[in-house]
């Protein structure tokens, strides 16, 4: 098994300004995270949050031990959640075996221990550091919260699924859901917004290979944009605007880590006052 751990250090925004394409790619853009027979991480230096794929291919793969973190196992002191974006598969952690349908999400408390990933999942892997041990729990589609927001009229009508969330289950600070557009809406998360409190991560899914999402980035009055395929992902940092419009039908998951867990705690920047 190949495990591969890469670093993103914290970006301060008058630095970002001054960043070209290539340097914003580098520090927000995550990419190549699924590979067949690889478990690929990204340790991140915002709120120490963990994102990255685990792709078994029919076989088995275990994430254990992960030397970024300096500690025993992976999730001795982490909480970890994963969502299936491929076909059928299983997930094995503290003795209990559960089996993902594509798009369900399993929650793992801290101090789980190894974890297995196996079958025909292709699994996003999402943690954050954890002060207390919640329960293990599967989340099937019938068990989130649907949120339906925006409107054909102006290109974002959307369903929310809320899944690690307060009003699903809880957690320490990671929170987990996904955002799919209707049919002829492109924009997500319109109006844009900034949680200064948290960080946030986003992967895109479910797209044709030849489609890409422009994805906004920046302070509000010194915005940037990163151009993103499918299962590719950006790095948001809480100074950040995170929006964006697809070309083609599109899914992103949105996962959140920092001080609380209050899902509408954001302060909304119109878009007549974006620069």
């Amino acid at each position: 098994m190949t495990l591969t751990v890469t670093t993103r250090h914290a970006i301060h925004p008058e630095h970002a300004k001054g960043m070209d394409t290539a340097a914003l790619r580098d520090n927000f853009l995550a990419q190549d995270m699924f590979k067949d027979g690889e478990i690929r991480l990204i340790y991140t230096h915002y709120d120490r949050f963990v994102m990255g794929g685990a792709v078994p291919a029919g076989g088995d793969l275990t994430l254990d031990v992960v030397a970024e973190t300096k500690t025993a196992t992976f999730l001795e002191r982490r909480e970890m959640g994963v969502v299936n974006i491929g076909e059928t598969g299983t997930i094995t952690a503290g003795g209990q075996t559960h089996t993902l349908e594509h798009g369900e999400v399993l929650y793992l408390g801290m101090g789980t221990g190894a974890v297995t990933f196996s079958g025909a999942g292709r699994y996003y892997i999402t943690s954050a550091p954890a002060h207390q041990a919640y329960p293990t729990r599967l989340i099937t589609m019938a068990e989130c919260k649907e949120v339906h927001m925006g409107a054909s009229e102006t290109s974002n009508k959307r369903t929310i699924k809320q899944f690690i969330h307060p009003l699903v289950m809880e957690s320490c600070q990671l929170i987990l859901g996904y955002t799919t557009l209707h049919d002829g809406s492109v924009w997500n998360t319109i109006p844009s917004h900034i949680h200064d409190r948290r960080m946030e991560a986003y992967l895109y899914f479910g797209m044709a290979p030849e489609s890409r999402v422009l994805h906004l980035m920046g302070e509000p009055q010194e915005t940037r944009h990163l151009f993103i395929g499918n299962e590719e992902g950006a790095i948001s940092p809480p100074w950040s605007i995170h929006s964006g419009a697809g070309i083609g039908a599109y899914t992103f998951i949105w996962a959140m880590a920092g001080d609380n867990v209050d899902y509408t705690d954001m302060d909304f920047i119109q878009p007549e006052d974006l620069r």
